[in-house]
């Protein structure tokens, strides 16, 4: 998060261009036995023809691993993560995962560390870069179970380019953190704001901050290429097996420019600059370790990446329950600090205007809720003729499958490289009539700053035959023309109905709803734009008993809604559901009478709604915790798939709640699959690899 000094004009962003070769430094304790395996079975899939989006490198190549989990965050500002990010880091070091953050500004400001109620304060950059950065030792001192007061083991760590940092360790038993600030200037000496100033201009090299008491002496610069060079190193020497960062497009937004201004967005969208000019950046440099990694036919790097939303949490009903709000919120009570305690860091102990109940008190909301920038299935989950699963996930950028070893035996086999990246985390899929899949995701078809082009595409990758390989990699475009619009769409939906056609649906620039439908021959019409409110993405689609598709969408006030009047008729909004406000997306499945369930939660609770459409009154289901709802329709019932207040994850299952006790923690939300043996959840772990649960 940013002050409200701390505002500029929109970032271009964002493909990292060539690199150079990478360098290795000592590994810090908590990376050191991360090792670099091999073993992925090959498959074939087939060079891009020549229309469609050139996957560089091609498919089949081996996936590193297996690895000990780490976790790398990489943020705009001090605080970004406590803002943003928990409760997911919390719950990821809570379960033992290492974690190194990585801060590219210094964060100083205008340099006025402001005492609520102190009146006029003389501004001190290097000193306020400073507080910022004791606050955080701060904040993960007690997340880590210590004293806030520890000591932190400060040292110079020295990058790729000969560049150096300010590096802090720190840990407790088996649970280590690392701090790494790059200390970027946040503004240039012309006033500009300097991260999308360096992400924008040609030929600008911006200096970094020294900040007080630290064992970095002396100041450095950076240019554009050299940031990228730096973060792709990082990744490179830790390998992080989750890579989390912040939303790279964020939504277009136009507000009043008094307000603008107070909320510190960026003219015309909804967010800070320079969480945008990092998420290109951060998303660049794992481009770039990808193809260094498989240059000379080396592996490809075995991570998965999350970006979240920032300042759009203002803009959205809140989607915390109170007692998980209240415990994100209390980490940032360590990291405010106070002008009074005695931290042993003359130049502050914190950023003062972010301590007590200021975080919850503040009319921005933004630590009431945690959003993703791309939700959707993580991992998409299918069986075959013989029985076994099949899980298809983005690892590394790119779409790898994993399947189970034998029917039953809750064993994954190593994983296949299908290519298509670099991909946005989430896919969407379809099952044709004859068991083929299609699995469709949103590429980064350009990033690149300095005004190169910066495009995003849907991409489709489609099965030959039923538990068969797959053919060539095809674009699907985009349903914006221009391409700044064409960033701001969301992770692609679809499902098969009935007749033989696939519905395809995106959340569009103007937070709309886009769609194609193919044909049964296979032929995909052009773009519609279906229109309807405002909505957030985390669409979820159901076809009826009737044979009609549905569509959903959690608006600001109800749940959006678009269906078909009769099936093989376009699909089109329907007039307000009236139903309660969604927190967050709705997913729907078919009833047993022939409607569609819905069920989400409301804005800032633990409880669960359910409605029925075009069907009799729903079933009430006790289903608390906090995040999307993973449903799938059974004999004696809808069965349930999320987290519980803690995070832990949860089945309700013929009437009876099931908790996965002693596991690791889960990225997002997992998968619920049901088939002839019973229902199986799939998620993604910290290490990057899926986990199998059949309770």
């Amino acid at each position: 998060m940013a002050s409200t000094a701390e505002r500029g004009p929109a970032p271009a962003c964002p493909e990292g261009a060539t690199a150079s070769g990478p360098t290795r430094r000592t590994l810090v304790a908590s990376a050191a036995a991360v090792t670099a395996g091999l073993a992925v079975s090959a498959c074939s899939v087939p060079a891009p023809r020549r229309k469609g989006p050139a996957p560089d490198p091609l498919p089949g190549k081996q996936i590193s691993g297996p690895r000990h989990a780490l976790l790398m965050q990489i943020l705009a500002h001090p605080d970004d993560d406590l803002y943003f990010m928990n409760p997911d880091t919390q719950r990821t070091l809570d379960s033992g995962v290492p974690l190194v953050c990585v801060y590219v500004t210094a964060g100083e400001a205008n340099g006025v560390n402001r005492i609520p109620g102190a009146g006029p304060q003389a501004a001190d950059r290097t000193a306020y870069s400073s507080a910022r950065h004791q606050g955080l030792r701060q904040a993960y001192a007690t997340l880590l179970g210590l004293p806030r007061f520890t000591e932190w083991d400060k040292s110079v760590t020295t990058l790729r380019g000969d560049r150096r940092a300010e590096l802090n360790s720190l840990a407790n038993g088996d649970r280590r953190v690392e701090l790494i600030f790059l200390n970027l200037a946040m503004h240039t000496s012309w006033g500009r704001m300097g991260l999308p100033s360096l992400w924008e201009a040609r030929g600008l090299s911006l200096r970094t901050v020294v900040a007080d008491n630290s064992p970095l002496q002396k100041a450095g610069s950076y240019t554009y290429d050299g940031l990228i060079d730096v973060l792709a190193g990082l990744m490179a020497e830790y390998r992080p097996t989750v890579v989390q960062t912040l939303d790279p497009d964020p939504d277009i937004q136009h507000s009043d420019e008094a307000t603008r201004r107070r909320d510190s967005e960026q003219p015309g969208y909804s967010d800070h600059a320079d969480h945008t000019a990092v998420g290109c950046f951060a998303w660049a440099a794992m481009i770039r370790r990808v193809a260094e990694a498989t240059e000379n036919r080396g592996d490809v790097p075995g991570f998965v990446a999350t970006s979240y939303r920032g300042y759009y949490n203002r803009h959205w009903p809140k989607n915390l329950p109170r007692d998980v709000l209240r415990e994100k919120a209390s980490h940032l009570v360590p990291y405010g600090g106070a002008p009074d305690w005695e931290c042993g860091n003359a130049a502050g102990c914190g950023d003062y205007n972010v301590g007590g109940d200021r975080p919850l008190t503040n009319r921005k909301g933004w630590v009431r809720s945690t959003h993703y920038r791309y939700p959707g299935a993580r991992p998409v989950v299918t069986s075959g003729t013989d029985g076994r699963l099949t899980a298809y996930g983005v690892l590394g950028l790119r779409v790898a499958r994993w399947r189970e070893t034998a029917r039953g035996s809750g064993v994954w086999g190593a994983p296949d490289d299908l290519g298509g990246g670099p991909l946005a985390p989430a896919l969407g899929s379809a099952t044709l009539g004859d068991g083929r899949q299609l699995i469709f995701g949103l590429r980064f078809a350009a990033l690149g700053g300095h005004g190169a082009a910066n495009a995003r595409e849907i991409v489709l990758l489609e099965q030959r035959t039923s538990d068969g390989e797959f053919s060539a990699w095809t674009g699907l475009g985009n349903p914006e023309k221009r391409r700044d619009r064409g960033r701001r769409i969301g992770s692609p939906v679809a499902v098969a109905a009935p007749d033989g056609r696939v519905h395809l649906f995106v959340r569009n620039a103007d937070k709309g709803i886009s769609t194609r439908v193919r044909d049964t021959a296979g032929r995909w019409a052009g773009w519609r734009d279906l229109g309807g409110g405002e909505i957030q993405d985390g669409l979820a689609t159901a076809v009826d008993g009737h044979g009609r598709v549905h569509v959903f969408a959690a608006g600001h006030d109800t749940v959006h809604h678009w269906t078909q009047d009769a099936p093989g008729k376009p699909v089109g909004p329907r007039p307000a559901t009236g139903l309660p406000t969604p927190g967050g997306s709705p997913t729907a499945l078919a009833a047993p009478d022939g409607g569609i369930d819905l069920v989400y939660r409301g804005p800032a609770t633990a409880r669960l709604t359910t409605a029925r459409v075009g069907g009799a009154s729903p079933v009430r289901l006790r289903f608390n915790g906090y995040g999307a709802v993973g449903a799938v329709t059974a004999p004696k019932g809808p069965v349930l798939v999320g987290r519980d207040r803690k995070g832990r994850v949860q089945l309700l299952t013929d009437g009876r709640l099931i908790r996965r006790k002693g596991a690791p923690a889960s990225l997002e939300v997992p998968t619920l699959h049901l088939g002839p043996e019973g229902p199986a959840v799939v998620g993604l772990g910290p290490d990057a690899t899926p986990w199998l649960w059949k309770p």
